[in-house]
């Protein structure tokens, strides 16, 4: 089935009969505990799914052993946490527990930490082999404060003997240039949909779920290149619905549904505005935020068959809009402002 482009969203199949569903659900009621996120956890570099180039950076890091100072960017859900302890699991062994310090945004990474807390792993003596190092990892590491980022440049150039600093961001521009350049920079970007549907496959088939292609298309369409999302959509429709077809994962995701903004600009493309305008009004009724219409609605556009000119102004009148949103602007009339500058953009290429 070809995933690259927009799903299809045709009409959902029939679910099966309870004699499958009640089976499935007596095989993985011992599964409950563990999310599918975590069960699935890829725990050596060579499976992490996607970026292939940066995969097999750090493969080659793994093989060899020399490590450096690392800095992991990109979007959500695309593996960069998941990566690095891959990594270091391979690098250290047995030894991972002692040898390792991770720091989440969660906890208090303030500049009392890197002078203390970091500074006395970096101090402590672990036996390793020859070419190996303690691996401090920080993930979020572009929400720690300015400070303690200054305090941790020079850490990491006191203990570097010793010591290895991997920094997983989403934005790698908010860590400060002095670190930036003591660190090799690995970018991730999000995956293809084809790389999700392969690992969505393998845990459809090892959970037994039962599901239409057109379900893993909604799922995909939902998960916009983050695997961790992908993964917990299809557990929150597969544990709700115990089925996994296209309605119950626009029910479970709580997502306008593509097929009503697909025919919004449908209708403005043939020159009924007025139709375009009480779809948008209905969307609008049901709750769904503006950020979430006009994010499905660029998604739609960047994927609908029309002229490439068309494409473009539509695109750019609706990355305006998203804009004009962000900053506080009365989102409905915003919303409403845009199907009218769509409607004037395709007249526009209408005249002669």
């Amino acid at each position: 089935m070809a995933t690259s482009s927009t799903p299809s969203f045709s009409s959902p199949a029939p679910p099966p009969s309870s004699s499958s569903s009640s089976s499935s659900s007596s095989a993985s009621a011992n599964n409950y505990d563990i999310p599918w996120v975590e069960k699935y956890r890829p725990t050596r570099v060579s499976d992490v799914v996607g970026n292939a180039d940066a995969v097999s950076r750090l493969q080659v890091i793994a093989r060899d052993g020399n490590m450096p100072n690392v800095i992991l960017s990109g979007p959500p859900g695309t593996g960069k946490t998941t990566s690095i302890l891959a990594l270091a699991h391979e690098l250290l062994g047995p030894n991972y527990r002692e040898a390792v310090l991770e720091l989440n945004a969660s906890d208090d990474r303030g500049i009392d930490v890197v002078r203390n807390k970091i500074k006395m792993f970096a101090q402590k003596k672990v036996t390793l082999s020859p070419g190996r190092h303690k691996i401090v990892i920080l993930d979020e590491a572009d929400s720690m404060t300015s400070g303690a980022q200054q305090a941790l440049r020079r850490t990491m150039e006191i203990y570097s003997n010793t010591t290895r600093f991997a920094l997983a961001c989403n934005t790698s521009s908010k860590i400060i240039e002095p670190i930036q350049s003591r660190c090799a920079l690995v970018r991730f970007s999000r995956l293809s949909d084809q790389e999700i549907l392969s690992r969505l496959m393998i845990v459809v088939a090892a959970e037994k779920v039962p599901y239409v292609p057109e379900g893993i298309e909604a799922i995909i369409f939902t998960a916009d290149g983050d695997m961790r999302q992908a993964l917990n959509n299809l557990q929150a429709t597969f544990s709700g619905f115990r089925f996994v077809n296209q309605e119950n994962v626009f029910k479970v995701c709580d997502q306008p549904h593509p097929l009503h903004v697909k025919n919004m600009v449908r209708n403005v493309l043939e020159g009924r505005f007025d139709d375009a305008c009480s779809g948008l009004k209905q969307l609008y009724d049901l709750g769904y935020s503006p950020t979430d219409i006009i994010t499905t609605l660029f998604r739609i556009i960047k994927n609908y068959d029309m002229a490439e000119y068309l494409k473009l102004e539509f695109l750019k009148e609706t990355g305006f809009a998203h804009m004009r949103i962000c900053d506080g602007v009365g989102s409905f009339l915003q919303l409403s402002g845009l199907l009218a500058k769509l409607a004037l953009v395709r007249e526009t290429a209408k005249a002669p």
